[in-house]
Parts: structure tokens; C-alpha cells; sequence
């Protein structure tokens, strides 16, 4: 049976492998028609493997287990800590057939969290955060930070924002590599810094391209401030088209005070019924200013 080696082991098995070009012979170099050495990849440390694939979701982890049976086998607790990641949320939200059970939550991610996942880790750390235990989730998320996961790095430092202010610094760190690492919320966390000159310098044109980078990913308070930034220059060159193309996109998205803003837009221009519309959504999201606009439209409006 084989099984991944320690960092100090020397394992071999090797079912697939990399090509490297082999060296050419000054003697041989024309006529040499000898097969490339490969290395056999099969042979990755455990400890090495179960370290990158710790932030794997179930789609990666079923990949890499096909890539051949020592990877299978290793991957193995990752795969087991998938299904309890699973049942961990079906118990916080209490769907799936269960009842909502905090404790049972807990239970399955500390068990996924013991066979390696980070996802599992940071599943746990919310939990213990939200119960008010905020050292146990402090550690779990520092934990899953260190393993390279993006999402535990990102709340690591909204944590330390919250409850360490002395540690300002730190989390400003972990933001650039969650940053650069494309998670977006992140982006947006640090564009806020680099606005508000949080932890350290004020830098505008900064802070509006990092807005931007987490707009595009999808993530809707950067399009709202990417909005703002192109309405009042600020870190960008004003430029109301663009203003009003992230400003519809926000509202697009379910930001209310893009609704309500690109409402009295669409009101200005004498677009009335589309006005209606978004002024309606930002009604129903708790905008209240937008009602009494609403109204006072519907009351210019014909029956039909």
C-alpha cells in the first residue's frame, strides 16, 4: 500500500510524473533519442500535501484525488471533512432535514477542523466569535490564516479591528494577502483602510483601485464606492457616465442606497417608471427618504 512520505522520507510511486527536458551530451546532443527523466510527484511529502490542499473545497479535493492513489489516500480526511463541513452547516441553518442546532454545528466543523480543513476552521471560528468566545475564534482563524486560507485571513483582521486595535497593523498584512489573493471582501476591506487612512497612510488612488479590483469580482459595497469615487473624483477622474454605471450595477445587485440614489437619478432624467421601480426596491429594503419620492411620482403619474 502506498502512502505519502514525511518531509524526511524518500517514498516512491509513481503512476504519473512531470516531464523535465534532459540534459544533452556534447557527444550525444544529434543523435540522442533516450526518454526525458521525470520525477515522480506521487512522492510529495504528506505533511507538504495535506498543507496545500487544506483549503481545498470538495471540487478540488475530488481533482487532486485522481491525480493518483497516494494522493487519493492522503487526501482521504480532507474528503471526510468535507461531509462534516456539510452536516456542520445544515445544523446552523437548519435546513437539509435537520433542526437548528448550534452545538452539533460546532461539533461536526471542530471534527472537519481536526482532519485538516481550513474551511472547517473558519466555519468553527464564526461560531465561537458569534457565542462571544472571541480568543477561540481568534485562533482558529489565525490557524486557517497561516495554512493559506483566504477567508480566515480576511475575518483574522476584521477581528483584530474589532477587538485588538493594537494589532492594527497585523491585519493590514493579512489584507494584502487575502487581497492578492483575489478574495474580495478583503479588497474592499482594505480599499476602506487605504480611504480612511486606517493603520496607515491615506492614499486615495489606491484605495479607489483596490475598490474597483473587489467591484469587478462581484462584491457590491466596492461598486457602490467605485460609484462615489467616479461622482466626486476622489481617487479617479470624475467621470459621471462611469458614476452611474456602478451606481446601476450596485442597485442591480440589492444595494439599497443605490437603488434610492439611482432612483432620483432616473427621476431627474424624467424616467418615471423606472424610477418607480428602483425607488421600490429601496422602499422595501428600509430606505425611507425613497417612499416619500415614490409617492410623490406615482402621484404625477397617469392611472395607466
Amino acid at each position: 500500500m502506498t502512502w505519502p512520505c514525511n518531509s524526511d522520507g524518500n517514498h516512491h510511486f509513481a503512476p504519473l510524473s512531470f516531464s523535465r527536458k534532459p540534459k544533452e551530451s556534447p557527444t550525444l546532443a544529434k543523435s540522442s533519442t533516450s526518454p526525458p527523466k521525470s520525477s515522480d510527484f506521487s512522492a510529495l511529502p504528506y505533511d507538504v500535501l495535506a498543507r496545500i490542499a487544506a483549503p481545498f473545497a470538495l471540487p478540488s479535493l475530488k481533482t487532486a484525488s485522481l491525480v493518483c492513489r497516494a494522493w487519493r489516500d492522503a487526501l482521504k480526511p480532507l474528503r471526510e471533512a468535507m461531509v462534516l463541513l456539510k452536516w456542520g452547516r445544515r445544523f446552523r441553518s437548519g435546513r437539509g432535514g435537520v433542526k437548528a442546532n448550534s452545538k452539533k454545528a460546532l461539533d461536526c466543523f471542530l471534527k472537519g477542523a481536526a482532519r485538516g480543513s481550513t474551511l472547517a476552521m473558519v466555519a468553527a471560528a464564526s461560531i465561537y466569535w458569534g457565542m462571544g468566545k472571541k480568543g477561540q475564534g481568534i485562533a482558529w482563524y489565525r490557524l486557517a490564516a497561516e495554512l493559506g486560507d483566504h477567508t480566515g485571513q480576511c475575518n483574522l483582521a476584521i477581528c483584530y479591528f474589532q477587538a485588538y486595535p493594537s494589532k492594527t497593523r497585523e491585519a493590514i498584512g493579512w489584507l494584502y494577502q487575502a487581497s492578492f489573493g483575489g478574495h474580495v471582501r478583503a479588497q474592499y476591506q482594505l480599499a476602506l483602510c487605504l480611504h480612511q487612512g486606517r493603520g496607515m497612510e491615506r492614499s486615495l488612488p489606491e484605495a479607489a483601485r483596490w475598490y474597483i479590483r473587489a467591484a469587478e469580482g462581484g462584491y457590491v459595497h466596492a461598486m457602490y464606492n467605485t460609484s462615489l469615487c467616479y461622482l466626486m473624483g476622489e481617487g479617479l477622474a470624475q467621470s459621471n457616465r462611469l458614476a452611474r454605471k456602478w451606481m446601476k450595477r450596485a442597485a442591480d445587485h440589492g444595494h439599497s442606497k443605490a437603488q434610492f440614489k439611482h432612483g432620483l437619478c432616473l427621476f431627474s432624467e424624467g424616467d418615471m417608471m423606472k424610477a418607480v421601480v428602483y425607488l421600490e426596491l429601496a422602499t422595501l429594503a428600509g430606505e425611507r427618504a425613497a417612499a416619500d419620492v415614490k409617492n410623490f411620482i406615482l402621484q404625477q403619474l397617469s392611472a395607466t
